[in-house]
């Protein structure tokens, strides 16, 4: 196999004589990097023969067909993988018709529901854009989904669809229904109670930093957090289904009578969504039995650390974030506060926000504008241009440029409300997230000076 773009060859060969089978095959690589002419140049004068293969020797969980090389490499896989942490675990929600089900307030969510479930399917794909795609029977589906529903305003809750971006949708937990896919098997668990979830995707497919990691008290959609690639939703809880006291399997992947809205009270007793195993080996290191949201709290702070980030770029891109934990109780503790001030600040839930980072100047509508009117980022006076008489500031570059996994996060958050005029609420809550990023850069600094004695001394972790 060759790929002339990228100038990479990956060749099976199998030693004369002997018929291909396990254990009879050699995998071998080469790779050739430069402009297109030079490497023509290069291929008409070599072969198979003098061409410089490397020998492969692909290793699970992967079984990558290209060489392998990092720093530590063999210490990140030592790590616990993150869904060796987590039990219960599945993508976001995959509406497959975002125009008709995300809506900005719940008061929209209403007037769509009770609008859409009465159209004629023609005039609703019309309405809500839904585009040819999207067949007449899916439609009738997600009409049927609705009347079967009530429909109900209990029904309507918030969603986190993008970094900071909290809406609204009406969820009944039936699959190919108002949502294509609304994974119930997980989600009933944010709706059950209280409850919080760690967001990241499997692999990243661009190049660069990773900064894939976001954590949500809703409902999430499945590209959250990732721009290109589906996200997954860890819940810290789980609860039993109505009825049922303990968790079996089947109760978890909701086959014990899912009930999506009875009360908390009926579902019996909460309890963590963490591997035991886990759990038992930390106690014994550490004397006592950590919290379920201090284990959460210093996952979230190895997540958010730059140095681990950097150093194992090119593995956390390719699969499921591996998490080293110390030998160290005092370590563990500097971790978890550190990553508990992270998960505050994310939710939005921060005990004391104190004075905002930033301030909302001009007078106008604070309606978002469109083209160079519109949005806009000036570095030399640090401020964010709606339009041209509003803006917000001071936003040092650092806050601006500030991304979490494919969002820049305070572009997109306002970009997507170009044309919309600003609640009062929303202004407050861009005023939040500026000076949300404005703390987490500071935190992500404290825990640079706080992470290597979390690799100094490794708890091993079976």
């Amino acid at each position: 196999m060759f790929d002339i773009r990228r100038g990479v060859a990956i060749v099976f060969l199998v030693k004369r004589g002997q018929k291909a089978g396990p254990g009879k095959c050699a995998l071998y690589h080469a790779e050739l990097w430069g402009k297109r002419q030079a490497k023509y140049r290069w291929l008409r004068s070599h072969g198979f023969a003098n061409t410089p293969w490397k020998r492969l020797g692909p290793n699970p969980e992967l079984y990558l067909f290209v060489p392998r090389t990092g720093t530590g490499l063999d210490v990140y896989e030592s790590f616990v993988k993150l869904t060796d942490i987590f039990q219960v675990y599945s993508v976001g929600i995959v509406t497959a018709r975002d125009n008709l089900t995300i809506r900005w307030t719940s008061y929209d969510v209403w007037t769509t529901v009770l609008n859409f479930s009465k159209m004629d399917p023609e005039l609703a794909r019309h309405a809500y854009e839904l585009g040819s795609k999207v067949t007449t029977k899916r439609i009738k589906q997600a009409q049927e989904d609705l009347s079967k529903t009530g429909p109900s305003r209990d029904r309507i809750v918030p969603i986190l669809y993008r970094p900071f971006d909290v809406r609204y949708s009406y969820y009944t937990g039936k699959p190919n229904g108002f949502h294509e896919r609304p994974r119930p098997e997980v989600m009933r668990h944010m709706l059950s109670g209280k409850n919080v979830a760690l967001i990241t995707p499997r692999r990243v497919e661009h190049v660069g930093s990773w900064q894939h990691a976001f954590v949500t008290n809703v409902i999430t959609e499945h590209v959250a957090v990732s721009l290109k690639t589906i996200d997954y939703h860890f819940p810290l809880y789980i609860y039993p289904s109505a009825g049922q006291q303990d968790d079996c399997l089947e109760c978890v992947r909701g086959g014990c009578g899912l009930m999506l809205f009875e009360p908390p009270s009926a579902y019996g007793v909460r309890k963590h969504n963490l591997n035991p195993t886990l759990v038992n080996t930390l106690a014994i290191a550490y004397g006592v039995e950590p919290s379920p949201e201090d284990i959460l709290n210093y996952i979230y702070a190895v997540l958010y650390t730059p140095l681990y980030r950097e150093k194992y770029a090119d593995s956390l891109r390719r699969d499921f974030p591996r998490i080293p934990f110390p030998r160290a109780k005092g370590v563990f503790g500097k971790m978890a506060k550190l990553g508990r001030k992270l998960v505050e600040l994310h939710l939005l839930v921060a005990p004391a926000f104190g004075r905002p980072a930033a301030k909302f100047h001009g007078h106008g509508d604070n309606k978002g504008a469109k083209g160079r009117q519109g949005l806009r980022y000036d570095p030399a006076t640090k401020r964010v241009y709606i339009n041209p008489a509003q803006y917000f500031a001071p936003v040092p570059t650092e806050v601006w440029e500030y991304r979490t996994g494919g969002y820049q996060v305070c572009e997109k958050w306002l970009k997507d409300r170009t044309e919309r005029t600003l609640s009062l609420d929303e202004i407050r809550t861009y005023l939040k997230v500026v000076t949300v990023l404005t703390r987490t850069l500071g935190i992500q600094e404290e825990l640079d000076t706080v992470y290597p004695a979390v690799e100094a001394d490794l708890l091993e972790v079976k």
